[in-house]
Protein backbone atom coordinates (compact mmCIF):
# COMPACT_ATOMS: atom_id res chain seq x y z
CA UNK A 1 0.00 0.00 0.00
CA UNK A 2 2.05 3.47 -1.19
CA UNK A 3 0.51 7.10 -0.96
CA UNK A 4 2.00 9.35 -3.03
CA UNK A 5 1.72 11.99 -0.84
CA UNK A 6 3.38 12.02 2.35
CA UNK A 7 4.39 15.29 5.30
CA UNK A 8 7.95 15.15 5.33
CA UNK A 9 9.63 15.67 8.59
CA UNK A 10 9.74 18.79 10.41
CA UNK A 11 7.44 20.50 7.67
CA UNK A 12 3.57 21.00 7.67
CA UNK A 13 2.78 21.60 4.37
CA UNK A 14 2.56 17.39 2.02
CA UNK A 15 4.72 16.80 -0.62
CA UNK A 16 4.63 13.92 -3.17
CA UNK A 17 6.87 11.41 -1.74
CA UNK A 18 9.16 11.69 -5.57
CA UNK A 19 10.48 14.85 -3.91
CA UNK A 20 11.00 14.19 -0.61
CA UNK A 21 13.44 11.27 1.40
CA UNK A 22 10.94 8.58 1.50
CA UNK A 23 10.90 5.03 2.44
CA UNK A 24 7.80 3.40 0.89
CA UNK A 25 8.02 4.32 -2.72
CA UNK A 26 6.00 2.54 -5.48
CA UNK A 27 9.26 2.02 -7.53
CA UNK A 28 12.35 1.14 -5.48
CA UNK A 29 15.54 2.88 -6.34
CA UNK A 30 19.03 2.76 -5.56
CA UNK A 31 20.73 5.15 -3.38
CA UNK A 32 24.02 6.31 -3.36
CA UNK A 33 25.96 9.10 -1.20
CA UNK A 34 28.75 10.68 -4.11
CA UNK A 35 31.07 13.13 -3.59
CA UNK A 36 30.45 16.34 -6.81
CA UNK A 37 33.16 17.05 -8.16
CA UNK A 38 32.23 19.65 -10.61
CA UNK A 39 29.16 21.36 -12.00
CA UNK A 40 29.37 22.31 -15.16
CA UNK A 41 26.17 23.63 -16.73
CA UNK A 42 23.76 21.25 -16.35
CA UNK A 43 26.37 18.42 -16.16
CA UNK A 44 27.57 17.11 -12.62
CA UNK A 45 31.18 15.48 -12.31
CA UNK A 46 30.47 13.01 -9.43
CA UNK A 47 32.59 10.12 -7.84
CA UNK A 48 32.63 7.33 -5.37
CA UNK A 49 29.39 6.26 -6.80
CA UNK A 50 28.01 2.46 -7.48
CA UNK A 51 26.32 2.96 -10.83
CA UNK A 52 27.43 1.93 -14.94
CA UNK A 53 27.80 4.56 -16.82
CA UNK A 54 24.46 5.47 -18.31
CA UNK A 55 22.13 5.00 -15.98
CA UNK A 56 20.15 7.49 -15.24
CA UNK A 57 19.92 10.03 -12.58
CA UNK A 58 16.85 10.43 -10.96
CA UNK A 59 16.60 13.20 -8.09
CA UNK A 60 19.89 14.78 -6.18
CA UNK A 61 19.31 15.77 -2.17
CA UNK A 62 21.95 17.57 -0.27
CA UNK A 63 23.38 15.18 2.25
CA UNK A 64 22.51 15.71 5.65
CA UNK A 65 24.57 14.36 8.13
CA UNK A 66 21.87 14.47 11.07
CA UNK A 67 19.41 12.03 8.86
CA UNK A 68 21.55 10.52 6.10
CA UNK A 69 24.31 9.05 8.69
CA UNK A 70 23.70 6.25 9.17
CA UNK A 71 25.51 4.16 12.77
CA UNK A 72 23.94 0.42 11.88
CA UNK A 73 25.15 -0.24 8.29
CA UNK A 74 25.76 -3.47 7.02
CA UNK A 75 27.16 -4.07 3.50
CA UNK A 76 26.97 -7.91 3.12
CA UNK A 77 29.31 -7.72 0.46
CA UNK A 78 32.38 -6.07 2.18
CA UNK A 79 34.26 -8.13 4.60
CA UNK A 80 37.53 -7.00 7.21
CA UNK A 81 39.91 -7.69 4.84
CA UNK A 82 38.25 -4.94 2.21
CA UNK A 83 38.34 -2.06 5.16
CA UNK A 84 41.39 -0.59 4.37
CA UNK A 85 40.92 -0.75 0.98
CA UNK A 86 37.50 1.58 1.13
CA UNK A 87 38.84 3.27 3.79
CA UNK A 88 41.21 4.56 1.53
CA UNK A 89 39.22 5.37 -1.70
CA UNK A 90 36.32 6.80 0.94
CA UNK A 91 35.80 11.17 0.58
CA UNK A 92 37.49 12.20 3.88
CA UNK A 93 34.41 14.46 4.87
CA UNK A 94 32.28 10.97 4.79
CA UNK A 95 35.24 9.34 7.07
CA UNK A 96 34.49 8.60 10.84
CA UNK A 97 37.95 9.75 11.69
Amino acid sequence: DYSLISKPFLEDKERGIFSIRHPKRPNHIGISIVKLNAVRGNILEISYVDIIDGTPLLDIKPFVHRFDNRIDVKSGWVDEQHIDEIQDQTPRALRDE
